[in-house]
């Protein structure tokens, strides 16, 4: 009954509150319905956030506002456009290639959106019309917690437990990642070619390729060190991301010249507030999946869903459409905290693989960050180019539809995932 109680109160809370304070409603509702004691709520919720893993996820939205701060898109745009050079749809294409390179860096959808936005959208809009170049800026934005390193990963793993390693997970995103940028750009140029829209960029050159790559060596090297380090076994996710601050403020205040101290109240507390938030979840959902855990409602889950299908595939199908319904109305930090300790034990009960379980869970969502209502990359984009919601909605329909289908493409064939993972050891 507690559960029960528990859900109820989230989903009226949920209708008119903050989230964080929604889920925290949600469980003081569900002990207040059970004869659980109430003293038992602020040392849950301490001990759900004393962690340190979880420091990993600060530590990297630092490292990604550093390097933004720092001039980092300008040098990712001029190094993606050595290697594009003048085709159709080429700007477009060096977005994407700028999105999936700043990818490696923060980890972070909302981070990605507000610095692709601020700096490729004025010159996308000259070329392009503004529904397309918004779109194109929320599909490569969004490739930012598929592409490790990833803020999501790291949530995910730290719900699921230790069945399922941050390594790991980074390396099953790094394949699909790949496959959905070059999609992404190909959509670029066919819709560019079909639109009849003009030729843009350079023509490629050994000497430009040599000489962005030089001037942005030491860029590219801190995703190699952090997420290398961290795959390695030789430092892990939290020491690598305290690797990659320290790298972004090398990088800022030697090589780019542009990251001032001025600058870093501003950064220190846009991490804080992004932080504060997840962790206010973490902790308030803490004391749900426990009241949920002493209801036996993962047992019952697990029964129910036997009595559906017995079918690995079928159940990866169903919890695709689950996510698909909980990614169009709840924030994706949200659902990671409450869902992953329900599906993740029963998808090892199926015998689905940890960490193609976990990708999969993870890609469900970062779709239901280009999808309304809650469409968070959406809003951002519509927030700093002041294009209308719903004229981004239908110009980055095209690329969500490409997103399910390699997302179906990965069930089909797991190895796309788990062969890189497993060729490293995990």
């Amino acid at each position: 009954m507690s559960a029960l109680m528990t859900w109820v109160f989230v989903a009226f809370a949920l209708l008119g509150m903050p989230l964080s304070f929604a889920i925290g409603m949600g469980a003081m509702g569900g002990l207040a319905a059970s004869d659980i004691d109430f003293n038992m709520l602020p040392s849950r919720m301490i001990n759900s956030l004393d962690s340190f893993p979880l420091l990993s996820i600060p530590l990297f939205m630092v490292a990604g506002e550093l390097m933004i701060k720092a001039g980092l898109m300008e040098q990712m745009i001029d190094f993606a456009n050595a290697f594009i050079g003048r085709v159709r749809g080429g700007l477009a294409q060096v977005a994407m290639l700028a999105g999936a390179v700043l990818s490696a860096v923060s980890g972070s959808a909302v981070s990605d959106a507000s610095a692709l936005a601020s700096t490729m959208h004025p010159s996308l809009k000259k070329n392009y019309d503004e529904r397309f170049s918004t779109a194109v800026i929320s599909a490569s934005a969004n490739l930012g917690p598929i592409i490790p390193p990833s803020g999501a990963m790291i949530v995910y793993a730290f719900m699921a437990g230790p069945s399922v390693s941050v390594g790991g997970l980074f390396m099953a995103g790094t394949v699909p990642g790949i496959l959905l940028t070059a999609i992404f750009m190909f959509q670029c140029w066919y819709i560019a070619k079909k639109r009849n829209y003009p030729l843009t960029g350079e023509p490629v050159t050994v000497r430009n390729i040599v000489r962005q790559t030089r001037r942005s060596f030491i860029t590219l090297l801190m995703p190699i060190v952090c997420i290398g380090g961290i795959v390695g076994g030789i430092f892990t996710a939290t020491e690598g991301a305290g690797i990659g601050v320290v790298f972004a403020l090398f990088i800022g205040f030697f090589v780019t010249r542009q990251l001032k101290v001025k600058d870093l109240p501003e950064v220190f507390v846009r991490s804080a507030l992004m932080t504060a938030v997840v962790g206010a979840m973490i902790a308030f959902a803490s004391t749900v999946t426990f009241l949920m855990t002493v209801d036996m409602l993962p047992q019952h889950l697990t029964a129910w869903m036997r009595g559906v299908t017995t079918d690995p595939l079928m159940f990866n199908l169903l919890v695709a459409v689950v996510l698909l319904l909980v990614g169009t109305a709840m924030e994706s930090n949200a659902a990671y905290i409450m869902l992953v300790p329900l599906l993740h034990p029963l998808a090892l009960q199926y015998g689905i693989d940890p960490l193609l379980f976990g990708f999969l869970f993870v890609y469900n969502l970062v779709i239901g960050m280009l999808t309304p209502p809650v469409g968070v990359v959406l809003f951002v984009v519509s927030g700093v180019t002041k294009v209308k919601m719903g004229d981004i909605t239908w110009a980055v329909l095209p690329f969500i539809v490409s997103q399910y289908a390699l997302l179906l493409l990965c069930m089909l064939f797991p190895p796309i995932v788990t062969w890189l993972p497993r060729a490293m050891g995990y």
